[in-house]
């Protein structure tokens, strides 16, 4: 049994035209780590306030381990937030920043001592414990930040935009020590983010929220493998979506063509989203004959980028349409305004509109 239950949560403000939430459901089993990710806006840090009890429910249920949380105030729920700006008391040294949940536990200057120095070793900053706060590059401080969330040992951990203001190096190697002290600590955790890259780097789970609602929850990898709408589909950086209408059993007309459609497809004279995976194409070499299954085009080159060990080529169509592939090599004389022949796996386009099965 999962938990954290999140059942129908409505939240809305004053000053906006519709719902912030708007009916979500969320589970979390003990030790996973979720991420919500969106666009800004989407409420996925309303969520996340909701859950901390720092916002009140217009309506809905949040129970923790099997009890209400409505009437639970905030401090004695044992949730722990890593915030975007870190918080940190830049007055205090980075000890008393680490042990102030602890000290405010009531726990004992020893048990406090041995916590803080076992938590700084944990995020790599064993010694450090005398510096002053503003001695501390921001990556430093980030894990200040996450040692002094995890020292009073939270039921919940939850991080909103813990690593928008790094930079990308550093981000990145957060990120791989943030799931690796989580996992080892089997921390139950919310991390909120509206970058594709760091949900996928640290979850477990990815719940993509879009206008109030969560869209879709799975593991990273099958997210990304079945997106299960063009709204989800646009958010994660696909292209290549298309709308079209079904004209027989697994086939659609679109811009693009007729074009098959492998798993379940809409009756036909329905309309359907497709997506055709960024994967999905290849350059033909003058008169190469494509492969069993192929979509043969002709288009003309838009643009061709080198991506550091792959190549994004985008292309366009004769009725104006643009798609964009991701190539691991393509041929040297390629230019914009080149005239390109290119073969699309069949099995590289999904049907958006049936969940992308």
């Amino acid at each position: 049994m999962p938990i954290l239950r999140c059942h129908d949560i409505w939240k809305s403000y004053p000053d906006e035209p519709g719902p912030t939430l708007a009916g979500v459901d969320l589970d979390l089993d003990q030790g996973r780590i979720l991420c919500l990710l969106g666009p800004s806006g989407c409420g996925k840090t309303t969520l996340l306030r909701t859950v901390a009890g720092l916002e009140p429910l217009d309506r809905g249920r949040v129970i923790f381990d099997g009890r209400n949380m409505a009437d639970v105030p905030v401090h004695k729920r044992r949730f722990g937030m890593m915030f975007q700006d870190f918080a940190l008391f830049p007055h205090k040294r980075v000890f008393d920043n680490v042990a102030f949940g602890l000290r405010m536990l009531g726990g004992r200057e020893a048990e406090v001592r041995e916590r803080v120095l076992g938590m700084l070793e944990l995020v790599g900053l064993s010694g450090a414990e005398r510096k002053a706060v503003d001695q501390l590059s921001g990556g430093q401080r980030q894990r200040v930040a996450l040692a002094r969330s995890l020292a009073p040992e939270p039921r919940l951990l939850m991080l909103d935009e813990p690593f928008s203001s790094l930079d990308r190096t550093l981000r990145d190697r957060l990120l791989v020590e943030l799931r690796r002290i989580l996992r080892r600590l089997r921390t139950t955790s919310i991390f909120v983010t509206h970058d594709q890259g760091e949900a996928f780097a640290v979850a477990d789970e990815v719940s993509v929220m879009h206008e109030g609602r969560i869209m879709r929850t799975a593991a990273p990898r099958d997210l990304y493998a079945r997106p299960g709408s063009a709204v989800v589909a646009r958010f994660l950086g696909f292209e290549n979506i298309l709308s079209g209408r079904v004209v027989d059993r697994g086939m659609v007309r679109t811009s693009f063509g007729v074009v098959p459609v492998s798993g379940e497809c809409p009756e036909p004279g329905e309309q359907a989203d497709l997506l055709i995976r960024p994967e999905a194409g290849r350059v033909l070499d003058g008169n190469e004959p494509g492969r069993p299954g192929d979509m043969i085009r002709d288009a003309e080159v838009v643009d061709c980028l080198f991506r550091g060990g792959w190549f994004q080529l985008r292309v366009r169509m004769a009725d104006g349409s643009s798609f964009s592939f991701r190539l691991p090599d393509v041929p040297a004389d390629l230019r914009e305004g080149s005239p390109v022949r290119l073969a699309v796996s069949g099995s590289g386009i999904m049907n958006l509109t049936a969940g992308g099965k």
